[in-house]
């Protein structure tokens, strides 16, 4: 029996004396040694478990069981019956046509509203940063003019157990801006912040909510509350929000 080799060889490796060897170790078989017999290192008879557990199986009772099977009837039936149609439970795609009319009223009427924006921002030919987040840096000279809490606001510490060292969040919405861009408050605010005028704080701008969120320690959170709506010139309410308390204040 006879083996055809087809060996690929670079130019200046065309010794007809080393490709025959090269050729030659290609078609030797691998060599192998032969395995060691395993013995094991426990005893071993062949008819007893070499490991026991402390505790028998669980016993399933018969009602257990019957709840299994219906309940993986049940999946095995849903999963059967799972419709890839991604429009299946849109309320746009419905045949209840005064939904949809609806539903696309509101669109569109969001569309205008951030179109409107943006015309506004390049009619004032600003060109802003996408910088979304904005720190202050620590400093002793912000908190010399800070006064005590107010009672009210001590009082809903009191009710919820919180530390004035618990970190809160002013919320300005867009709709408070007086007729200036979540833009120009963002601009404004950042200004403010590079000058360490917002002790402890930290902001970030959420463009796809209209919102701008300034982080803050509680025994801040009125002197900075009352900065933002001076310095930004907000008209109407901006809500403190705690995480897992959800607003506890407002001004």
């Amino acid at each position: 029996m006879t083996t055809e080799v087809i060996l690929h060889y670079r130019p200046y490796e065309s010794d007809p004396t080393q490709l025959l060897k090269i050729a030659e170790k290609a078609i030797q078989d691998f060599p192998t040694r032969p395995l060691s017999r395993f013995i094991p290192w426990f005893p071993h008879d062949g008819f007893k478990l070499p490991l026991k557990p402390k505790r028998s199986p669980p016993v399933i009772s018969e009602e257990a069981a019957d709840v299994v099977k219906q309940y993986l009837t049940i999946a095995e039936h849903a999963v059967k019956s799972q419709s890839y149609d991604c429009t299946v439970d849109l309320l746009e795609f419905q045949p209840n046509l005064k939904e949809k009319k609806h539903l696309i009223q509101s669109h569109t009427l969001n569309e205008q509203t951030i179109s409107g924006n943006l015309e506004k921002q390049s009619e004032n030919g600003k060109r802003y940063k996408k910088r979304s987040w904005s720190v202050s840096l620590p400093s002793s000279n912000s908190t010399e003019n800070i006064f005590p809490l107010s009672e009210k606001l001590q009082d809903s510490l009191k009710a919820l157990n919180l530390h004035s060292f618990y970190r809160a969040r002013w919320t300005i919405e867009h709709t408070i801006c007086n007729n200036q861009t979540l833009e120009d408050i963002w601009a404004k605010l950042n200004q403010i912040i590079r000058h360490n005028e917002l002790p402890s704080c930290n902001a970030t701008i959420q463009r796809h909510l209209g919102q701008i969120w300034v982080f803050c320690d509680i025994m801040y959170c009125e002197y900075v509350g009352n900065l933002l709506k001076g310095r930004l010139a907000l008209t109407g309410k901006i809500n403190l929000f705690v995480h897992k308390y959800g607003v506890i204040f407002s001004m």
